[in-house]
Protein backbone atom coordinates (compact mmCIF):
# COMPACT_ATOMS: atom_id res chain seq x y z
CA UNK A 1 0.00 0.00 0.00
CA UNK A 2 1.46 3.35 -0.76
CA UNK A 3 0.70 7.10 0.67
CA UNK A 4 -1.28 9.36 -1.91
CA UNK A 5 0.83 11.76 -3.46
CA UNK A 6 -1.18 14.59 -1.25
CA UNK A 7 -0.81 13.06 2.12
CA UNK A 8 3.15 12.45 1.49
CA UNK A 9 5.57 12.06 4.56
CA UNK A 10 9.02 12.27 5.16
CA UNK A 11 10.75 10.00 7.10
CA UNK A 12 11.91 12.93 9.52
CA UNK A 13 8.12 14.08 10.03
CA UNK A 14 7.48 10.59 10.79
CA UNK A 15 9.98 10.23 13.19
CA UNK A 16 8.75 13.63 15.10
CA UNK A 17 5.21 12.49 15.23
CA UNK A 18 6.60 8.52 16.66
CA UNK A 19 8.41 10.70 19.31
CA UNK A 20 5.36 12.68 20.10
CA UNK A 21 3.80 9.88 21.41
CA UNK A 22 5.99 8.75 24.08
CA UNK A 23 6.37 11.72 26.94
CA UNK A 24 9.80 10.75 28.23
CA UNK A 25 11.40 10.77 24.37
CA UNK A 26 14.29 13.25 24.32
CA UNK A 27 14.59 13.44 20.64
CA UNK A 28 18.02 11.45 20.93
CA UNK A 29 16.66 8.27 18.63
CA UNK A 30 14.92 11.18 16.16
CA UNK A 31 18.54 12.41 15.59
CA UNK A 32 20.66 9.20 15.36
CA UNK A 33 18.25 8.60 12.68
CA UNK A 34 19.43 11.75 11.06
CA UNK A 35 22.54 10.85 10.53
CA UNK A 36 22.21 7.39 9.61
CA UNK A 37 20.31 8.41 7.07
CA UNK A 38 22.67 11.07 6.02
CA UNK A 39 25.48 8.46 5.59
CA UNK A 40 22.61 6.23 3.42
CA UNK A 41 22.13 8.91 0.83
CA UNK A 42 26.10 9.44 0.62
CA UNK A 43 26.13 5.61 0.14
CA UNK A 44 23.22 5.53 -2.45
CA UNK A 45 24.42 8.48 -4.73
CA UNK A 46 27.50 6.33 -4.65
CA UNK A 47 25.90 3.01 -5.72
CA UNK A 48 24.43 4.84 -8.24
CA UNK A 49 27.09 6.10 -10.06
CA UNK A 50 29.51 2.98 -9.66
CA UNK A 51 29.76 2.00 -12.67
CA UNK A 52 31.10 5.30 -14.11
CA UNK A 53 33.97 5.11 -11.60
CA UNK A 54 37.44 2.90 -11.51
CA UNK A 55 37.83 3.28 -7.99
CA UNK A 56 34.65 2.53 -6.62
CA UNK A 57 33.88 -0.95 -8.49
CA UNK A 58 35.83 -4.16 -7.89
CA UNK A 59 37.78 -5.74 -5.07
CA UNK A 60 40.40 -4.50 -2.87
CA UNK A 61 43.60 -6.44 -1.67
CA UNK A 62 42.04 -7.08 1.72
CA UNK A 63 40.18 -9.66 3.59
CA UNK A 64 37.61 -8.42 6.31
CA UNK A 65 37.07 -10.38 9.39
CA UNK A 66 35.00 -12.74 7.89
CA UNK A 67 38.09 -13.98 6.16
CA UNK A 68 35.98 -12.64 2.77
CA UNK A 69 37.13 -10.15 -0.20
CA UNK A 70 36.41 -6.72 1.00
CA UNK A 71 35.16 -4.59 -1.90
CA UNK A 72 36.02 -1.45 -2.63
CA UNK A 73 31.95 0.05 -2.11
CA UNK A 74 31.95 -1.93 1.03
CA UNK A 75 34.78 -0.69 2.21
CA UNK A 76 34.03 3.33 1.33
CA UNK A 77 30.01 2.72 3.04
CA UNK A 78 32.14 1.19 5.98
CA UNK A 79 33.86 4.38 6.18
CA UNK A 80 30.95 6.52 5.90
CA UNK A 81 28.95 5.05 8.55
CA UNK A 82 31.39 4.63 10.94
CA UNK A 83 32.77 7.78 10.56
CA UNK A 84 29.08 9.45 10.18
CA UNK A 85 27.88 7.75 13.44
CA UNK A 86 30.26 7.88 15.77
CA UNK A 87 30.87 11.32 15.65
CA UNK A 88 26.90 12.12 16.40
CA UNK A 89 26.94 12.35 19.88
CA UNK A 90 23.93 9.71 20.75
CA UNK A 91 26.39 6.28 20.53
CA UNK A 92 28.24 5.10 23.08
CA UNK A 93 29.73 2.49 20.95
CA UNK A 94 29.26 0.86 17.64
CA UNK A 95 29.98 -2.66 15.94
CA UNK A 96 30.58 -2.86 12.18
CA UNK A 97 30.25 -6.29 10.16
CA UNK A 98 33.71 -5.04 8.64
CA UNK A 99 35.70 -4.48 11.40
CA UNK A 100 37.20 -7.41 14.17
CA UNK A 101 36.48 -5.00 17.62
CA UNK A 102 34.02 -2.18 18.66
CA UNK A 103 34.44 0.78 17.24
CA UNK A 104 34.19 3.58 20.38
CA UNK A 105 33.54 6.79 20.11
CA UNK A 106 36.28 8.86 19.28
CA UNK A 107 37.85 11.43 21.88
CA UNK A 108 36.18 14.87 22.23
CA UNK A 109 32.96 14.02 21.15
CA UNK A 110 29.72 13.64 23.50
CA UNK A 111 28.99 9.29 24.73
CA UNK A 112 25.58 9.20 24.14
CA UNK A 113 22.68 6.22 25.28
CA UNK A 114 22.19 4.28 21.93
CA UNK A 115 24.59 1.13 20.36
CA UNK A 116 24.09 0.65 16.63
CA UNK A 117 24.92 -3.22 14.87
CA UNK A 118 25.45 -2.26 11.08
CA UNK A 119 26.55 -4.31 8.03
CA UNK A 120 27.41 -1.19 6.06
CA UNK A 121 27.12 -2.83 2.82
CA UNK A 122 25.09 -6.43 2.63
CA UNK A 123 25.74 -8.30 -0.22
CA UNK A 124 28.64 -7.03 -1.36
CA UNK A 125 29.88 -9.84 -3.83
CA UNK A 126 26.91 -8.83 -6.38
CA UNK A 127 28.16 -5.34 -6.51
CA UNK A 128 29.89 -5.69 -9.95
CA UNK A 129 27.12 -7.58 -11.24
CA UNK A 130 24.75 -4.83 -10.71
CA UNK A 131 22.42 -6.63 -8.20
CA UNK A 132 20.33 -4.84 -5.59
CA UNK A 133 23.28 -4.64 -2.46
CA UNK A 134 21.66 -3.00 1.14
CA UNK A 135 22.80 -1.94 4.45
CA UNK A 136 20.95 -3.56 7.60
CA UNK A 137 21.15 -1.78 10.77
CA UNK A 138 20.35 -2.70 15.01
CA UNK A 139 20.22 0.18 17.96
CA UNK A 140 19.87 -0.73 21.24
CA UNK A 141 20.01 1.03 24.34
CA UNK A 142 22.97 0.88 26.51
CA UNK A 143 23.35 -1.29 29.47
CA UNK A 144 26.44 0.04 30.79
CA UNK A 145 26.46 3.68 33.28
CA UNK A 146 25.19 6.62 31.12
CA UNK A 147 28.50 8.95 30.03
CA UNK A 148 30.87 6.61 30.28
CA UNK A 149 32.65 4.93 27.08
CA UNK A 150 30.47 2.04 25.35
CA UNK A 151 31.97 -1.47 25.93
CA UNK A 152 31.26 -4.81 24.46
CA UNK A 153 28.33 -5.68 26.18
CA UNK A 154 26.37 -2.91 24.95
CA UNK A 155 26.16 -4.73 21.78
CA UNK A 156 25.51 -8.46 22.87
CA UNK A 157 22.05 -8.00 23.70
CA UNK A 158 18.89 -10.21 22.74
CA UNK A 159 17.40 -9.17 19.75
CA UNK A 160 14.35 -8.74 21.66
CA UNK A 161 15.21 -5.61 23.15
CA UNK A 162 16.71 -4.05 19.96
CA UNK A 163 14.81 0.09 19.91
CA UNK A 164 14.96 -0.45 16.05
CA UNK A 165 15.61 -2.18 13.07
CA UNK A 166 15.69 -1.23 9.34
CA UNK A 167 17.77 -1.75 6.05
CA UNK A 168 17.96 0.37 3.46
CA UNK A 169 17.84 -1.46 -0.32
CA UNK A 170 19.59 0.20 -3.05
CA UNK A 171 17.71 -0.86 -6.09
CA UNK A 172 15.55 0.44 -9.09
CA UNK A 173 14.93 3.05 -6.09
CA UNK A 174 16.66 3.27 -2.44
CA UNK A 175 14.35 2.35 -0.24
CA UNK A 176 14.30 2.31 3.78
CA UNK A 177 12.29 -0.52 5.52
CA UNK A 178 12.09 0.85 9.61
CA UNK A 179 10.74 -0.64 12.53
CA UNK A 180 10.75 1.55 15.30
CA UNK A 181 8.91 -0.04 18.31
CA UNK A 182 5.51 -1.42 16.38
CA UNK A 183 5.05 -2.36 12.81
CA UNK A 184 7.03 -1.83 9.65
CA UNK A 185 6.85 1.30 7.86
CA UNK A 186 9.34 1.52 3.83
CA UNK A 187 10.16 5.08 3.00
CA UNK A 188 11.40 5.88 -0.87
CA UNK A 189 14.00 8.38 -1.81
CA UNK A 190 12.72 10.84 -3.71
CA UNK A 191 16.05 11.88 -5.59
CA UNK A 192 14.22 15.21 -6.80
CA UNK A 193 14.13 16.80 -3.12
CA UNK A 194 16.41 14.54 -0.98
CA UNK A 195 14.00 13.21 1.26
CA UNK A 196 12.83 9.50 1.84
CA UNK A 197 8.97 9.42 1.35
CA UNK A 198 7.10 7.33 3.44
CA UNK A 199 5.67 4.91 0.62
CA UNK A 200 4.46 2.25 2.37
CA UNK A 201 2.76 2.18 5.63
CA UNK A 202 2.15 -0.72 8.01
CA UNK A 203 3.66 -3.19 5.61
CA UNK A 204 2.52 -6.77 6.41
CA UNK A 205 4.31 -10.31 5.18
CA UNK A 206 1.81 -12.09 3.45
CA UNK A 207 0.61 -15.28 5.84
CA UNK A 208 2.08 -17.37 2.91
CA UNK A 209 3.74 -17.26 -0.29
CA UNK A 210 4.72 -19.23 -3.39
CA UNK A 211 8.44 -18.52 -2.95
CA UNK A 212 11.29 -20.19 -1.44
CA UNK A 213 14.64 -18.40 -1.48
CA UNK A 214 17.47 -20.81 -0.44
CA UNK A 215 21.34 -21.73 -2.68
CA UNK A 216 20.12 -25.12 -3.75
CA UNK A 217 23.97 -25.58 -5.02
CA UNK A 218 24.54 -26.79 -1.30
CA UNK A 219 21.64 -28.95 -1.18
CA UNK A 220 23.90 -32.18 -0.72
CA UNK A 221 25.46 -30.68 2.33
CA UNK A 222 22.35 -30.06 4.24
CA UNK A 223 20.76 -31.85 7.10
CA UNK A 224 18.33 -34.30 6.37
CA UNK A 225 15.37 -32.21 7.88
CA UNK A 226 16.28 -29.54 5.39
CA UNK A 227 16.40 -31.74 2.79
CA UNK A 228 13.16 -32.85 2.84
CA UNK A 229 11.59 -29.97 3.06
CA UNK A 230 12.77 -28.60 0.11
CA UNK A 231 11.75 -31.74 -1.83
CA UNK A 232 8.39 -31.25 -0.02
CA UNK A 233 7.82 -27.76 -1.03
CA UNK A 234 8.71 -28.60 -4.74
CA UNK A 235 6.29 -31.78 -4.88
CA UNK A 236 2.91 -31.85 -5.92
CA UNK A 237 1.99 -34.22 -3.35
CA UNK A 238 -0.28 -33.35 -0.38
CA UNK A 239 -2.11 -30.99 -2.64
CA UNK A 240 0.43 -28.02 -1.93
CA UNK A 241 1.21 -26.16 -4.71
CA UNK A 242 4.99 -26.37 -5.69
CA UNK A 243 6.87 -23.54 -4.54
CA UNK A 244 9.23 -21.16 -7.32
CA UNK A 245 12.72 -20.38 -6.31
CA UNK A 246 14.31 -16.88 -6.48
CA UNK A 247 17.46 -16.65 -4.88
CA UNK A 248 19.58 -13.83 -5.40
CA UNK A 249 22.32 -13.58 -2.92
CA UNK A 250 21.55 -10.89 -1.37
CA UNK A 251 19.81 -11.29 1.63
CA UNK A 252 18.26 -7.52 1.69
CA UNK A 253 17.30 -8.37 -1.82
CA UNK A 254 15.39 -11.46 -1.13
CA UNK A 255 14.39 -10.23 2.31
CA UNK A 256 12.61 -7.38 0.57
CA UNK A 257 10.75 -9.17 -1.77
CA UNK A 258 9.79 -12.21 0.40
CA UNK A 259 8.31 -9.11 2.75
CA UNK A 260 6.55 -7.83 -0.08
CA UNK A 261 5.26 -10.80 -1.75
CA UNK A 262 5.83 -13.81 0.60
CA UNK A 263 7.80 -16.21 1.06
CA UNK A 264 10.05 -18.09 3.12
CA UNK A 265 14.49 -17.58 3.00
CA UNK A 266 16.61 -20.14 4.50
CA UNK A 267 20.23 -20.12 4.85
CA UNK A 268 21.32 -23.47 6.88
CA UNK A 269 24.55 -24.85 8.12
CA UNK A 270 26.22 -27.12 6.05
CA UNK A 271 28.78 -29.59 5.50
CA UNK A 272 30.52 -28.05 2.83
CA UNK A 273 33.03 -26.46 5.20
CA UNK A 274 33.82 -26.81 8.64
CA UNK A 275 34.48 -23.06 8.70
CA UNK A 276 30.36 -21.92 9.81
CA UNK A 277 28.97 -24.80 11.44
CA UNK A 278 26.35 -22.49 12.61
CA UNK A 279 25.75 -21.01 9.94
CA UNK A 280 26.78 -18.03 7.69
CA UNK A 281 24.90 -15.08 8.58
CA UNK A 282 26.00 -13.13 11.58
CA UNK A 283 22.93 -12.86 14.41
CA UNK A 284 24.20 -9.18 15.51
CA UNK A 285 24.66 -7.54 11.87
CA UNK A 286 22.17 -9.33 10.25
CA UNK A 287 19.95 -11.95 11.72
CA UNK A 288 18.34 -10.45 14.26
CA UNK A 289 17.65 -6.95 12.64
CA UNK A 290 15.66 -8.70 9.89
CA UNK A 291 13.91 -10.88 12.60
CA UNK A 292 12.37 -8.19 14.22
CA UNK A 293 11.13 -6.75 10.89
CA UNK A 294 9.88 -10.34 10.20
CA UNK A 295 7.73 -10.39 13.16
CA UNK A 296 6.74 -6.72 13.37
CA UNK A 297 5.44 -7.00 9.83
CA UNK A 298 3.43 -10.61 10.74
CA UNK A 299 5.88 -13.05 9.75
CA UNK A 300 8.40 -15.57 11.56
CA UNK A 301 12.04 -16.14 11.75
CA UNK A 302 13.55 -18.79 13.66
CA UNK A 303 17.06 -20.89 13.56
CA UNK A 304 17.24 -24.58 11.62
CA UNK A 305 16.34 -26.16 15.01
CA UNK A 306 13.33 -24.20 15.56
CA UNK A 307 14.91 -21.79 17.85
CA UNK A 308 13.24 -18.16 18.15
CA UNK A 309 15.82 -15.92 16.89
CA UNK A 310 15.23 -12.64 19.06
CA UNK A 311 15.45 -15.03 22.08
CA UNK A 312 19.32 -15.65 20.92
CA UNK A 313 21.74 -14.41 23.31
CA UNK A 314 24.89 -13.57 21.73
CA UNK A 315 27.93 -14.11 22.94
CA UNK A 316 30.70 -12.83 20.25
CA UNK A 317 30.46 -9.48 17.97
CA UNK A 318 30.44 -12.00 14.53
CA UNK A 319 28.59 -14.60 15.92
CA UNK A 320 27.06 -16.42 13.44
CA UNK A 321 23.54 -18.49 13.24
CA UNK A 322 21.14 -20.68 10.49
CA UNK A 323 18.39 -18.87 9.53
CA UNK A 324 14.75 -19.48 8.56
CA UNK A 325 12.37 -16.29 7.84
CA UNK A 326 8.94 -15.24 6.16
CA UNK A 327 5.47 -16.00 5.66
CA UNK A 328 3.89 -17.52 8.96
CA UNK A 329 2.43 -20.22 7.53
CA UNK A 330 5.67 -20.76 5.65
CA UNK A 331 8.22 -20.69 8.73
CA UNK A 332 5.01 -23.26 10.76
CA UNK A 333 5.13 -25.47 7.89
CA UNK A 334 9.36 -25.66 7.98
CA UNK A 335 9.03 -26.46 11.57
CA UNK A 336 6.45 -29.74 10.97
CA UNK A 337 10.21 -31.33 9.81
CA UNK A 338 12.44 -30.53 12.41
CA UNK A 339 12.59 -33.02 14.79
CA UNK A 340 11.04 -32.61 18.04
Amino acid sequence: MSAHPTQLMSLSQYLIEEQLKLPQATGDFTALMSHLVYAAKVVSREVRKAGLLENILGATDQTNVQGETVMKLDEYADKIFTHTLTRCGHLCVMGSEEQEEIIPIPTGYKIGKYTIAIDPLDGSSNIDANVSIGTIFSVHLRTSPQGTPGVKEDLLQKGSKQRAAGYIVYGSSTMLVLCVGKGVSGFTLDPSCGEFILSHPEMKMPESGGIYSINEGNYDYWSDEVKNYIRNIKSIEGGRKPQSLRYIGSLVADFHRNLLKGGIFLYPNDTKSSKYPKGKLRLLYEVAPMALIAEQAGGMAVTVEGKRILDLEPEELHERTTFVVGSKKEVEHFLTFIKK
